[in-house]
Formats: structure tokens, sequence, C-alpha cells
């Protein structure tokens, strides 16, 4: 489970008299819970990357509190990110090893050994059909095959849970329907805790289990798809998020 409590992250730019601050995040509150699957949505430039890079411990808040399965990820960051898996938009690849390498590289970042690495790198292939992937370098991957291996790098240490930042960027249809189907059955057969960020109201509608919506860096909404049309009187989810979205967001 993932809990964000009153998180609130400013930048400064320039100096002098050109300096400038940006209230990225202001007030964001929700909790992605064990065998569900939660998407976070929101306008450019509402937050939603800049709270999730705080969850994986890339950025330190200025205020409010992050915890994972219970676990502060201020006071105690590398137990907390231990039960962490990030596919962030930066997909990171090094292209001159070969996708198994990728993976057993980064397992032995979390402290696995070669042969245990490699072993999980086995059967997330088999979980994510990427066995024909596994051998060959990553330089020239589709960005479907990238996307596969980058998950599967993020899975490699099996964290309780999972944060993917707009992981449909660039993915053809097939890709996009092998990473749902990988992902329901990261929920349903592991019960793991998946967050993830998107654009895309049909992914959210086929499978989000819980929203949250973020507008102006602040918490505006939250609850099931039905439920968020129920409450603003739309049938059409794109409709809701808009009215909940940016109705907030001027307001």
């Amino acid at each position: 489970m993932i809990e964000v409590k009153q998180l609130s992250k400013a930048f400064t730019h320039g100096s002098g008299r050109k300096r400038q601050t940006v209230q990225a995040v202001a007030d964001v509150n929700w909790r992605a819970e064990d065998g569900a699957i939660t998407g976070l949505l929101g306008p450019n430039g509402a937050g939603k990357t800049t709270t999730l890079r705080m969850v994986a411990g890339l950025i330190a808040p200025d205020a409010g509190e992050l915890l994972v399965d219970g676990i502060s990820v201020r006071a105690q960051p590398m137990r907390a990110l231990a039960r962490l898996g990030v596919l962030s938009d930066a997909r990171g690849l090094y292209p001159r090893l070969t996708a198994r390498e990728n993976i057993v590289y980064y397992g032995r970042l979390h402290g696995m050994t070669a042969a245990a690495a490699s072993a999980r790198a086995d059967a997330l292939a088999a979980v994510l059909d990427m066995q024909a992937l596994l051998e060959r370098r990553t330089e020239g991957f589709s960005q479907g095959e990238r996307m596969k291996t980058a998950l599967a790098r993020a899975l490699v240490h099996d964290p309780q849970n999972i944060i993917l930042d707009e992981p449909t960027n660039g993915l053809d249809v097939l890709a996009t329907r092998a990473l749902r189907e990988a992902l329901r059955r990261l929920r349903d057969d592991s019960g793991k805790c998946v967050v993830f960020s998107t654009h895309i109201m049909q992914e959210v509608e086929r499978l989000c289990d819980q929203v949250v919506v973020v507008a102006h860096g602040r918490t505006v909404a939250g609850g099931t798809v039905a439920e968020l049309l129920a409450s603003t009187g739309q049938r059409d989810f794109e409709e809701a998020f808009v009215q909940l979205a940016f109705d907030k967001e001027g307001a």
C-alpha cells in the first residue's frame, strides 16, 4: 500500500529579480491499496509526475508524508524503496546490454545474486511474453519491447508496490494490450499495489479500481469510475474528468 499525505513541493528558478517560485504540488492526498490498480489523472502541470518522483525517493518533499507499506520514504528510504518498483517516463535501458543483462544488473543493485536475478528474468519473461527478447541487445528495440524490458527490470526484486508514469506513451495497440494484461496479472495473481498516471481515459475505465484526480497541485477528487461519473452527473468519463480537473483548476 502507498499513502500520500498532505504532500507539497515548490521549485525555485532564476536569481535576483528574475527569481521565481513555482508550487508544483500544494496539497496532494491519496492512498493506493494492495490488490488494486489506482489511476492518477490530471492536466499537464498538475503535479502528477512530481508526486510520483517524490514517492520514488527521487525528489525530497517540502512537507507531507509518504508511506510505502507503512514505511516512511523520508525516514527509512532504503527500506521503503526496496518495496517499490518504478517504471518512469525515461526508460533508461543500456543499449549494449541484452534484455536479460539489463534485468539482472538491476536485480544485482537490489542485492540479488546473479543466478536469482537471471531466474527471475526468465519468470518475468513468461509473464510479459518476452522470451524471444531476453538474449537480444536492447539497441534497436521497439517502444513496446523497451517497455516490456523496463517493466521486467522494475519488477525483478518482486516489489509489492509498482509505480508507472504514463507507461503507454508511444506504444502501439498490441503493446498497450500486452501492458494492460500484465498489470491485471500483477493485481489479480500477485495482489500487487499498482499506481499509474495516464492521459488515456479508456485505460482508466478498463483497468482502474480507484481513480485520483489532481489539479493545480491538489487532490480534487477520488473514487471509482462509477462514483466519479455519479458525482459529476456525466455518462462519459472524459467529460467527468474535464469537469473535475479543469473546473477545479480554474476555480
